[in-house]
């Protein structure tokens, strides 16, 4: 792997390390060159559960153009708070995933706290 790589990945884990000890539900954001995703995830007994789900290849988010901007990522920050708040989550910790908090992060971030999600 690269250093890059395995930077990101510890950050991450410190992150995680964090949510889980103070027991809140997350909101995981991935992103790959092409694509944005986010899971609303809820930490039980039994395990880890994804209670909600958007992506940038919802068709409902980019029926036309670039699926790897600010823009989509926008959408997807909108459509998984619409979603979390329909499965009755309005409160979350923001999990990142490593990544910095810039760009597509920070505007699905941005995107989720306008649709009504609290982190």
């Amino acid at each position: 792997m690269s250093d890059k790589k395995q930077t990101r990945l510890r950050r991450a884990r410190r992150g995680r390390a964090k949510i889980r000890e103070l027991g809140m539900s997350r909101l995981c954001v991935n992103r790959t060159p092409q694509h944005i995703y986010a899971q609303v995830i809820v930490a039980s007994e039994k395990g880890d559960n994804v209670v909600a789900t958007a992506s940038t290849l919802d068709k409902a988010i980019t029926p036309e153009g670039s699926s790897g901007n600010a823009d989509a990522a926008t959408l997807v920050g909108s459509l998984i708070a619409e979603r979390a708040k329909a499965a009755g989550i309005t409160k979350v910790a923001f999990d990142r995933s490593g990544f910095k908090y810039h760009g597509r992060v920070k505007a699905l971030a941005d995107a989720a706290r306008a649709g009504g999600l609290e982190f």
